[in-house]
């Protein structure tokens, strides 16, 4: 599928709902685009309405949904703090909350977004399974939301017919995609899910001090392998292999923007040692850290 984008500013939109019924959704953008690895997020093409630095995040102020069909990254804002996004991830943002959010450095990502408002939205984003502090929603890889979200933008590409008002029934379609999603882990999610999730919280918390695993699941009155297993079965990762890559992403995020020594960065994300920190470096990002600095 190739890239689009399609932005529609104010006098746009104003000229449009003159003309043309919405059914509850006024959409303000939409697109899909492949972000490709080892260079900056946002590219140069997103306009200053929507575009952000990482050091600042942004505001919008519309509804916002941005699903990653492949690759992971970090999401991040003052209700939750940072989150590691996965494949067949939803983000749901939120008017006026602050956030930021980036493919990993290493990976990309193949993103799909609209944003909306509407009093269709504003009643529905009000319901109990929807908050600014619970963002990330696991569509995993829905058919159903996927072919309506490759729809909506096939919708804005040719702009036939009535185009805006298919447009809008979309929207809704995907907004009770997602409201069912919510509805139906907020009403099954297991106690394991809940018990990993905590101890994700843990992790994303203390990631630069020294993380005993065991103790860890000791703190929540479970056994180890038991802990282990069902982690892994949730997050599709190794309690330790999960560590590992929110340490290493932390690190590498300081190589690139700050002027720590490679000692110092290696002792913020809790690595005693220089050499071991290194070898773990290259083993996952493919360079060492002094290349990897280098080639920022």
């Amino acid at each position: 599928m190739e890239a689009f984008r399609k932005y529609f500013n104010e006098q746009q939109l104003r000229d449009l709902a003159k003309t043309e019924p919405n059914w509850g959704v006024n959409i303000h953008t939409i697109g899909h685009h492949k972000h490709p690895s080892k260079t900056d997020y946002p590219d140069p093409q997103h306009p200053s309405s929507h575009s952000f630095q990482w050091s600042e995040g942004r505001m919008l102020n519309e509804f916002q949904m941005v699903y990653v069909a492949k690759g992971r990254g970090v999401y991040e804002s003052k209700e939750t703090g940072e989150l590691i996004v996965e494949a067949g991830t939803l983000m749901l943002h939120f008017p006026d909350t602050w956030h930021r959010y980036k493919p990993d450095y290493e990976t990309g990502w193949e993103e799909f977004w609209v944003g909306f408002d509407g009093h269709y939205p504003t009643y529905l984003m009000q319901q109990d399974c929807f908050s600014p502090k619970h963002p990330l929603i696991n569509m995993g890889f829905n058919i159903e939301f996927m072919e309506a979200f490759v729809q909506l933008i096939d919708t804005f590409k040719h702009e036939g017919i009535a185009y805006r008002q298919i447009a809008s029934c979309l929207v809704i379609q995907l907004l009770g995609l997602i409201y069912a999603s919510a509805l139906m882990k907020d009403k099954t999610q297991l106690k394991k899910e809940r018990l990993v999730q905590a101890i994700q919280m843990q992790m994303h918390k203390n990631w630069s001090e020294k993380i005993n695993l065991k103790e860890l699941a000791a703190q929540h009155n479970v056994g180890y392998e038991w802990f282990r297993k069902a982690f892994k079965k949730v997050t599709g990762s190794s309690p330790s292999q999960y560590l590992q890559h929110l340490k290493i992403e932390k690190a590498s995020q300081m190589l690139r923007q700050t002027s720590l020594t490679v000692a110092e960065v290696a002792y913020e994300v809790g690595y005693e040692s220089v050499f071991y920190f290194s070898r773990i470096f290259k083993k996952k990002t493919g360079l060492s850290p002094t290349e990897y600095r280098n080639k920022k």
